[in-house]
C-alpha cells in the first residue's frame, strides 16, 4: 500500500495560467507556501515535453517529500517514477490502472456522484477527486457542479480521502473542508497568483482548522 499522504493542499498545474513564468518556478514557490501534493496536468504538451516537465518537477519535489501525481498518462507516470496517476471517468479503467501501477503507487480517480465513488473504491482507488464543487473556468468538460451537498453525499459512502476541486479559493476552502473533504485542489488560485507562495499560505490558513492529518 502507498504511504499515507497529506492531501490538504493539492496543486494541479496549468502553464497557460502561469503569467509567462516557468512551471518549476511557480510550483517551487507554491510548495514553499505549503502545497502538499502536485499533479502535473499539461494537456497541450507532447509526450516528450510532458516527461521532461515531470522529471524537472520531481527533482524539486522529491527532496521535500512532496508526491508528484501525473494526470491521465499512466505510461508517463511510470516513466518518470511518479508517486501515482490521476484518472478521469473517461480515462483508463481504474481496475486496469491498479494492476499496471502495482500496490505501491497512488491511484486517484475523479468522481462526481456517490455511485462513481463506490465504483472507484471497489476498483482500487487510493483517493477521490470530487469535481467540480463549484463552477470553474479552468475545466469545461466537467459535469454540473457537485456542490457542498454532493460532497457531503460522497463523504457518506466512502472512507477514502476526498480532494475537492472546482472553483475553490481561500474564501470558500474552509467550508469545503468542514463538510468532509480531506483536502482542496486548486489550479488558477496558485498558477495565476502574482505570488504563489503567499497565495498558498493564504489557502493553508483557510483550511487550517479543518485539516485531517493522515
Amino acid at each position: 500500500m502507498p504511504v499515507p499522504i497529506d492531501y490538504s493542499l493539492y496543486l494541479v498545474t496549468d502553464r497557460s495560467l502561469a503569467l509567462g513564468r516557468e512551471l518549476v518556478e511557480v510550483v517551487s514557490a507554491a510548495v514553499q507556501g505549503g502545497v502538499t501534493v502536485v499533479q502535473i496536468r499539461e494537456k497541450g504538451s507532447s509526450s516528450r515535453e510532458f516527461l521532461a516537465l515531470a522529471q524537472a518537477l520531481k527533482g524539486v519535489l522529491a527532496p521535500r517529500g512532496i508526491p508528484l501525481i501525473v494526470n491521465d498518462r499512466l505510461d508517463l507516470a511510470l516513466a518518470c517514477d511518479a508517486a501515482g496517476v490521476h484518472l478521469g471517468q473517461e480515462d483508463l479503467p481504474c481496475d486496469l490502472a491498479r494492476r499496471l501501477l502495482g500496490p505501491e503507487r497512488l491511484l486517484g480517480v475523479s468522481v462526481s456522484t456517490p455511485e462513481e465513488a463506490r465504483q472507484a473504491e471497489r476498483a482500487g482507488a487510493d483517493y477521490l477527486g470530487v469535481s467540480p464543487i463549484f463552477v470553474t473556468p479552468t475545466k469545461r468538460d466537467t459535469p454540473a457542479a457537485t456542490g457542498l451537498d454532493g460532497l457531503r453525499a460522497i463523504r457518506a459512502v466512502t472512507a477514502l480521502p476526498l480532494v475537492a476541486i472546482g472553483g475553490l479559493s481561500a474564501a470558500n476552502a474552509g467550508e469545503v473542508m468542514a463538510v468532509g473533504a480531506d483536502g482542496i485542489a486548486v489550479v488558477s488560485a496558485l498558477m495565476a497568483a502574482a505570488d504563489p507562495r503567499e497565495a498558498a499560505r493564504a489557502l493553508r490558513r483557510a483550511i487550517a482548522g479543518h485539516v485531517q492529518r493522515p
